[in-house]
């Protein structure tokens, strides 16, 4: 998708309208200086200069989307142009002076804007504010450190993009959503407002499922997910949900292998709010068991073994949990389960002996 405004030079001399125009996209002060006074024909008589356009631009605009700063002070500071002054027409249609701004590559001019009264709010025409300008930008990323605030508008949806974090995931830019996503999780824990919404509610596409549904969008997903992104969404098909499952089960199986088993439990949790699934439980309790929870893993394996119960494995997840919590007669009798159920089990054999050793030196929890 290409940037919002596409602009172009105009070659243009002496002292007209459009001359200042070209000067104030040039970023030549003294010729715009020089222009508006033949223009203005006094002091006092300035509005003609803030009525000019070119595509759809007026000058102050023209000179933001350049980045030329000195020029848009000029304007600002001695002309009392408004920060906020939307364009008329064309591509350019309802923007302000400030969303302009962010297509200029220049922090600084941003910068300016943002602390001269930038309306982080306000909307153009086609319903995008300041950060889907932002994110749609070479240097989005510094951008967003600026822009993100207490009064930012995360979630405003319009057709081309969604939301800023959808946006964000068009663009490709990792930094970008992770910025978005912190955002969302200060303000909800300082300002108890909402962040961005890794849902894209009214959007014709959620973030996830444009990530899910094409290539060389991998890195994306696991971000999405962890930041509370909804796999299952209402108007997906069947068969959409049973892929986006197997995908996140992948996910989790990967961060599973990587030791990384916080991640892993959380990505399980969202294949079970799915549908529940005994392997998946299964898989989860031995994560909370290798994070040392052991009443979670024992919770996850029970629900396994009501799911499963004539499965060896579901017996034998009960009883590690129950090792854990240095409860060894019931490790014991849920490893002799496991051994009616799998007889000559290595591993149910070893955990057998080990449980009923235990038994004898420490008598356990459940001895007491």
């Amino acid at each position: 998708m290409a940037a919002p405004f596409v602009y172009r030079r105009t070659n243009i001399d002496g002292n007209s309208e459009r001359a200042l125009l070209k000067a104030a996209m040039d970023g030549d002060l003294d010729r715009v200086k020089g222009i508006i006074k033949s223009l203005s024909k006094g002091k006092d008589n300035r509005a003609p200069v803030f009525s000019l356009k070119n595509g759809g631009y007026e000058a102050l605009q023209t000179a933001a989307c350049m980045g030329h700063l000195e020029i848009c002070k000029y304007f600002v500071e001695e002309l009392g142009a408004d920060v906020n002054m939307i364009a008329g027409e064309g591509a350019a249609e309802g923007a302000t002076a400030f969303m302009a701004s962010a297509q200029s590559g220049d922090i600084s001019t941003v910068k300016y804007f943002l602390e001269h009264g930038g309306d982080l709010m306000k909307v153009d025409a086609k319903g995008r504010t300041i950060l889907h300008h932002a994110v749609s930008t070479e240097g989005r990323t510094v951008y967003l450190h600026y822009l993100i605030t207490p009064n930012y508008a995360p979630n405003i949806i319009f057709s081309g993009i969604g939301t800023p974090l959808n946006g964000a995931l068009i663009y490709r830019s990792l930094k970008c959503m992770k910025l978005l996503i912190k955002a969302s999780i200060l303000l909800i824990l300082f300002v108890h407002l909402a962040g961005a919404d890794v849902n894209g509610k009214g959007s014709v596409m959620s973030p996830l499922l444009f990530a899910t549904g094409q290539g060389g969008y991998t890195k994306f997903i696991p971000l999405l997910l962890k930041a509370g992104a909804d796999p299952n969404l209402p108007d997906d098909t069947e068969t959409q949900i049973k892929e986006r499952k197997a995908m996140i089960k992948s996910y989790a199986d990967q961060a599973f292998r990587r030791k990384e088993y916080e991640v892993a439990s959380k990505l399980y949790s969202l294949v079970i709010d799915h549908k529940p699934d005994a392997t998946v439980y299964s898989n989860r309790s031995l994560c909370k068991l290798l994070m040392g929870d052991g009443e979670g893993a024992l919770s996850d394996a029970y629900q396994c073994r009501m799911m499963r119960p004539n499965w060896a494995k579901a017996c034998y997840r009960q009883a590690a949990a129950h090792m854990l919590l240095k409860e060894y007669k019931q490790a014991f009798d849920a490893l002799l389960d496991a051994q009616k159920l799998d007889p000559g089990n290595d591993d149910i054999e070893r955990e057998l002996s080990k449980a009923m050793e235990l038994m004898k030196v420490s008598p356990g929890k459940d001895q007491h």
